[in-house]
């Protein structure tokens, strides 16, 4: 049987009322903006004073896009008779976006925690050469990142927070009884000192007896 004619238009603009009759789905971007999820692979942050310039981020980079320069600068002896230190001072921490293949391997071996996942999406430029940004930017991007999600209350406690409070603990001890010998001696100088009053008292009331 040969199909009616017009039939297919019909079907089409039923289909077409049977739409607008629904409810919106469609983000109005820029307007609204999307609902990401909270492990987002958008920019990355750099927290630059847990950086080391172990370059271990640069040197497992698939891609090559991670530029690192710095100078090593010598420190004096903490104490009389000890030797020099020197350390790595970060002097240029860039990352080319138009190579970056988003993998997060830079993330994943940083062994400081110097590089987060951000979700911030909106960096496009017209020049594709603008797409090399500084460790300024960076760092910029580093206040986006959102919070780790709460770990479950059964889970272990890890290690670095465990040696932290043990840390604190040992140093509030410490303190705590610094300051109770504090007050102890304070309390002995009273009581030295109120005793010699006494014994000046005394005196003076012995010497002025006839």
């Amino acid at each position: 049987m040969p199909p009616i004619p017009g039939s297919g238009l019909a079907k089409g603009l039923a289909v077409t009322l049977r739409t607008m009759t629904r409810k919106t789905v469609t983000a109005q971007y820029p307007d609204t903006q999307p609902e990401l999820p909270p492990r987002s692979r958008g920019v990355i942050g750099l927290f630059e004073e847990n950086c080391t310039v172990c370059m271990l981020c640069a040197r497992e980079c698939p891609d090559w896009c991670i530029y690192i320069d710095s100078h090593k600068e010598t420190s004096p002896p903490a104490a009389p008779g000890g030797r020099e230190r020197s350390r790595n001072v970060l002097d240029r921490f860039a990352i080319d976006f138009s190579l970056c293949m988003y993998c997060g391997i830079c993330i994943e071996v940083c062994p400081f925690d110097a590089l987060f996942w951000s979700p911030e999406f909106e960096y496009a430029e017209t020049d594709i050469h603008e797409l090399t940004h500084e460790r300024d930017k960076l760092r910029e991007w580093m206040w986006t990142v959102p919070e780790p999600p709460a770990l479950d209350p059964g889970a272990e406690e890890p290690k670095e927070i465990a040696a932290a409070r043990k840390a604190a603990d040992k140093l509030a001890a410490q303190h705590a009884q610094e300051q109770h010998a504090q007050e102890q001696h304070a309390q002995e100088q009273h009581a030295r000192e109120q005793h010699a009053q006494e014994q000046h008292a005394q005196e003076d009331e012995e010497g002025g007896t006839p």
